[in-house]
C-alpha cells in the first residue's frame, strides 16, 4: 500500500526548515506533495509561479517528493490526490497551538486523513520565511536558512522593489 503525505503551506519562500521537513516526510511515507496555497491571506513576496519554480529547484533530486499547488480547503485537496496524512512542522511552542487547532479543525472536515507533526531540527528553530524576507530584504545574510538558490531569488526581488521604490511587505524584526 502507497502512502501519501501533503505539506501545505505558502512557502514564500521556502527555506531549509520546510526542505528538511519534507525530506523527512519522504523518509515516513512513500510520496509527499510540498502543496503551495494559492490564496494566502497575506500577501506572498513571491507570485505563485515563483515560488512553484523555487520549491521545484529545491526538490529537484527527490523524486519521492513532488510541489504542487491548490486553492481550496486543504482536506480538499488532500482527497482529491489520494493523500493519507497532512505533514506540518513545529518550530516553537506557539506554533504548536495554532497546529493543534488545526489538527482538531481538519479531523472535524475530514476524519481519514491523519495530521502529522514533525519538530524542526534544531538548527532550523528560528527560521520562517518572514524573518528571511526581512533579513534578505535589508540585505542580510540568508546564507544557511535557503538554499543558494532562493537567496539569489531574494536578492533579486530586492533589487526589484528599491526600483520600484515599494513598501517591504514583511513584519519588522527592528520594533
Amino acid at each position: 500500500m502507497t502512502r501519501t503525505a501533503i505539506y501545505p503551506g505558502t512557502f514564500d519562500p521556502i527555506h531549509l526548515g520546510h526542505i528538511d521537513i519534507a525530506m523527512r516526510a519522504a523518509e515516513i511515507f512513500d510520496h509527499v506533495v510540498v502543496a503551495i496555497y494559492d490564496r494566502p491571506a497575506k500577501s506572498p513576496l513571491f507570485t505563485l509561479e515563483e515560488r512553484m519554480g523555487l520549491a521545484h529547484e529545491a526538490f529537484a533530486d527527490y523524486p519521492r517528493i513532488r510541489v504542487d499547488t491548490y486553492d481550496c480547503l486543504t482536506v480538499e485537496f488532500a482527497r482529491r490526490i489520494g493523500a493519507d496524512a497532512i505533514v506540518r512542522g513545529l518550530r516553537v511552542i506557539s506554533d504548536f497551538e495554532v497546529e493543534y487547532q488545526m489538527a482538531l479543525t481538519n479531523r472535524q472536515l475530514a476524519p481519514e486523513i491523519e495530521f502529522v507533526c514533525l519538530m524542526t531540527r534544531k538548527n532550523y528553530a528560528f527560521v520562517a520565511s518572514s524573518i528571511v524576507k526581512e533579513i534578505a530584504l535589508l540585505e542580510g545574510d540568508v546564507t544557511g536558512m535557503v538554499p543558494p538558490h532562493v537567496a539569489e531569488a531574494l536578492e533579486a526581488k530586492r533589487i526589484q522593489l528599491d526600483e520600484n521604490d515599494k513598501a517591504v511587505p514583511v513584519v519588522s524584526l527592528r520594533d
